[in-house]
């Protein structure tokens, strides 16, 4: 059974750090993305890699503070959270797809994982 597997949630204060991994076994030769949901809003893009690492894509609201990355020797993606916000805060969920365009679109994705939480305090 595969499985995306998120981890390094918490809480922050507005201005700190936090680096979210995602277990991702088998998945070497997909794209990966991370996507995040507040509280009474959709799920929306954050930022995503292709399978080799070549094309990264961030929303506007992150770039610049928010840097993706990926290990496939380690099957493991990452996302590094610089000068974290309020607005940041949500659920993070990690997802693959086997598209190779619009990777900033959530229905491209066909795995999911359970998510991590991220609160930001102010």
């Amino acid at each position: 059974q595969v499985q995306l597997v998120e981890s390094g949630g918490g809480l922050a204060q507005a201005g700190g750090s936090l680096r979210l991994s995602c277990a991702a076994p088998g998945f070497s030769m997909y794209g990966l993305g991370w996507f995040r949901q507040a509280p009474g809003k959709e799920r929306e893009f954050v930022a995503a890699i292709s399978w080799n690492g070549g094309n990264i894509y961030y929303a506007d609201s992150v770039k610049g503070r928010f840097t993706i990355s990926r290990d496939n020797a380690k099957n493991t993606v990452y996302l590094q959270m610089n000068s974290l916000k309020p607005e940041d805060t949500g659920v993070y969920y990690c997802g693959a797809t086997q598209a190779s365009y619009y990777l900033d679109d959530g229905s491209q994705y066909e795995y999911w994982g359970q998510g991590t939480q991220v609160a930001v305090s102010s």
